[in-house]
């Protein structure tokens, strides 16, 4: 599903190179749970952006779910981000004045489904997360909790290929995030994809496949024998 090969990328500050990721070669199957850790500057944040389509490679190719994406424009990125990849993120990105229901039907807007329809499936989705009793509630009477439970509605609400979830447990209590893990647990054994971006050990020891970053290159790439004997 996906496959980096060579994978180089380059920033430029003045006059110095920034060598970000260096020859990376990564293949992530279908329905893996695999969490992307390193120390800070390692380019595991490089890394989530060229997974997640969000920024491109210097040099080398990425084939997402057997399309090329190295050499697309801008809005081709855009296009294959919405129906490829649901994203949650550590801070949550909800739309403050929208209610949960709403966040969780925008990338259906974008994505031209029906306006019955899309409330149709943020109904069920929202349901699948545990949040029916919370559907027309701002984010702002949301708990940090429902409120990454809003985001990984929205994440699977297009039925992406693959659930990117970047730091999802870093504005959470440590039992906010053991829930928010387990609900991610369940959707990887529903059949979900999952990449998961972090720096915290136990978060990643949910994952079934942990990759260490060091420096631009990959460090390790390890199954996790704990969670696979379970």
């Amino acid at each position: 599903m996906i496959e980096l090969e060579n994978a180089v990328k380059d920033y430029y500050v003045g006059i110095h190179t920034v060598h970000a990721l260096r020859q990376v070669n990564l293949e992530i199957r279908r329905n893996e749970f695999t969490a992307i850790m390193g120390p800070s500057g390692s380019g595991k944040s490089t890394l989530m952006n060229i997974i997640g389509c969000l920024d491109s490679l210097t040099s080398g190719s990425y084939v997402l779910n057997g399309t090329n994406v190295s050499e697309m424009t801008d809005n081709q990125l855009a296009a294959i981000r919405n129906k490829e990849i649901g994203f949650v993120f550590q801070t949550f990105n909800l739309l403050p004045r929208y209610s949960a229901l709403d966040n969780v039907m925008l990338p259906l807007i974008y994505a031209g489904v029906p306006s019955k329809t899309r409330k149709a499936i943020a109904e069920d989705v929202l349901l699948s997360v545990g949040l029916s009793d919370r559907m027309h509630h701002k984010p702002n009477e949301l708990s940090g909790g429902q409120r990454q439970r809003v985001a990984v509605a929205r994440a699977l609400v297009n039925k992406p290929s693959i659930i990117l979830a970047d730091e999802p447990t870093g504005n959470l209590d440590t039992k906010t995030s053991e829930e928010i893990m387990e609900l991610l647990r369940l959707i990887h054994k529903n059949g979900n994809t999952i990449v998961l971006v972090t720096h915290e050990e136990d978060i990643a020891l949910h994952a079934r496949r942990i990759v260490r970053l060091r420096d631009g290159f990959i460090e390790s790439d390890a199954i996790n024998v704990n969670i696979y004997s379970q």
